[in-house]
């Protein structure tokens, strides 16, 4: 049996059918519900719903902190909610989700953003003592995705959620190395959604501006999300390319965003594999999307991306990918970044 949510829909207009949608569904009958809404839109979303869910009280989401997650969390506890509905993009739905757990309640997404697949993923992205930590946490009970909200949100932030799913190919190619290498167990319903989610985009023409193409990004980064769900892990879309990005977060906070970072460290993975086809692939990509390619792009020297990548390993102990298997030293590291930029570098 597989776990998956009791509905999914992206279209626009979700925010403001959200009651309707929620009792159709039969995810709230009675009525209890608490709605978790970001700093950014949160008068804009409280206007929304208050005609079809009356009786919902709203709570302010300060930030993607786990001091803020807690806090949330303590407030659900307090009253019988059926479920706890959060509005907002990745920050507040990973806040809402911890806060859910916390408070033992079922947890709805709803995303006004596409940076990243957190919307479905069973795991929570939370910053803590200045640096940022991942949560297992329940998957949403439901997800629904509104289009209005997407299309007004900065086009950055959209666009990386194209790095985040593509950089799903590389984290398969790095779980069959551990597999093979070391026996590690893999999941082949997880890898084919996995890899479903990332195929679905790169082979498309056209992008943002349309909703054929959001609708796709959307259902890719939810696949994506229950690909973790499945493998129990976040594997299936983690690898070599994630434990770079960890590492800039750590190092240089603050220097892109999520989906960016996990574009760049895909298309450096593939390069390290010397696999030329699938590295011009997913340059093709992140350069259709107007995505980062090479450090510079995102304000990194080639010294401050090599220091990332010598780190990336440590963020993620146990975990075997191609940074662990070429086992490169800091010089070897620093060539390759530079042949990297040499042959990518716009």
């Amino acid at each position: 049996m597989l776990p998956a949510p009791l509905t999914m829909e992206v279209r626009r207009g979700a925010v403001a059918q959200l009651g309707v949608l929620l009792a159709d569904s039969r995810v709230a009958t009675s009525g209890r519900v608490a709605v978790a809404v970001g700093p950014g839109q949160g008068d804009l979303i409280t206007d929304l719903i208050a005609p079809t869910l009356r009786e919902a009280e709203v709570f302010r989401v300060a930030d993607g902190s786990v001091d803020a997650a807690v806090a949330l969390g303590g407030q659900l506890r307090k009253g019988a909610y059926e479920v706890v509905v959060g509005v907002g993009g990745g920050r507040t739905i990973d806040a809402t989700k911890y806060a859910a757990s916390l408070a033992g309640i079922p947890m709805v997404a709803v995303a006004t953003n596409l940076s990243h697949d957190g919307i479905c993923s069973p795991t929570a992205s939370l910053v803590y003592d200045g640096g940022k930590g991942t949560f297992g946490v329940p998957m949403p009970l439901a997800i629904l995705v509104d289009l209005d909200f997407v299309h007004a949100a900065p086009e950055s932030l959209v666009r990386a959620g194209v790095g985040d799913v593509v950089s799903n190919l590389s984290a398969i190619d790095d779980w069959q190395l551990g597999n093979i290498e070391r026996g590690e167990p893999f999941d082949g319903l997880a890898c084919s959604m996995s890899r479903t989610a990332a195929e679905a985009l790169i082979g498309r023409n056209d992008s943002i501006e349309s909703d054929a193409f959001l609708t796709v990004l959307a259902e890719s980064l939810i696949l994506s999300g229950m690909s973790m769900v499945i493998a129990g892990s976040s594997r299936p879309a983690s690898g070599g390319d994630h434990e770079i990005l960890h590492a800039v977060d750590q190092l240089f906070p603050g220097t892109s965003n999520h989906g960016e970072l996990a574009g760049i460290g895909a298309a450096f993975c593939f390069f390290l594999r010397e696999d030329s086809s699938k590295t011009t692939r997913i340059v093709d990509c992140l350069r259709q999307h107007k995505l980062p390619v090479t450090p510079g792009d995102i304000g990194l020297s080639n010294e401050q991306f090599t220091e990332a990548v010598v780190l990336a390993p440590s963020t993620r102990p146990g975990r075997f990918t191609i940074l662990e298997h070429l086992r490169l030293s800091e010089n070897e590291v620093r060539g390759r970044v530079a042949d990297y930029v040499r042959a990518f570098g716009s």
